[in-house]
């Protein structure tokens, strides 16, 4: 059995409440970094009580997303809005959007964030000491996700 894990044809959806309620499409993944990065979570944890025993307890955590995108581009420029509008500050209004984000694969699959809030990124152009512009990273946390499979199923 053979197993096709090519990520082209990636893209995304991303829809926040106030700022983008129309949402916008990403297609910008960057070259240099992991462009949509979802690290494993953590869903319990442990300790051993005084008797040796294992005592383990469920640890509720948010879904943690890490986009990065080419510098510049019209993805880039829409995230660094979005972060701006929810970036608090002295005498500003912060927009306190609510995020989904639809991750649509190669093979049909998506994957919808939901309930989710920006938590950082670059408002601006790092460089790289290799002589280019690096990649614009947002991060996001989310509270649930839904996946569907290709095919359906």
């Amino acid at each position: 059995m053979t197993f096709d894990v090519s990520a082209a044809g990636t893209g995304a959806r991303l829809v926040a409440s106030e700022t983008f309620p129309n949402g916008f499409d990403l297609t910008s993944w960057a070259d240099d970094s992991d462009p949509f990065d979802i690290p494993a979570l953590t869903t319990a944890s442990q300790a051993m009580n005084v008797n040796g025993d294992m005592v383990t307890w469920s640890t509720p955590a948010p879904i943690v997303v890490t986009i990065n995108v080419l510098p510049g581009s019209p993805d880039d420029q829409n995230l660094q809005a979005l972060l701006d509008a929810n970036r608090p500050a002295a005498g500003r209004r912060v927009a306190r959007d609510v995020i989904t984000l639809t991750k649509t694969n190669p093979d049909g699959s998506t994957e919808t964030l939901a309930d989710g809030r920006i938590t950082g990124g670059m408002l601006g152009r790092s460089v790289a000491s290799a002589g280019r512009q690096k990649a614009s990273s947002f991060t996001f946390a989310f509270q649930d996700i839904a996946v569907t499979r290709a095919g359906g199923q």
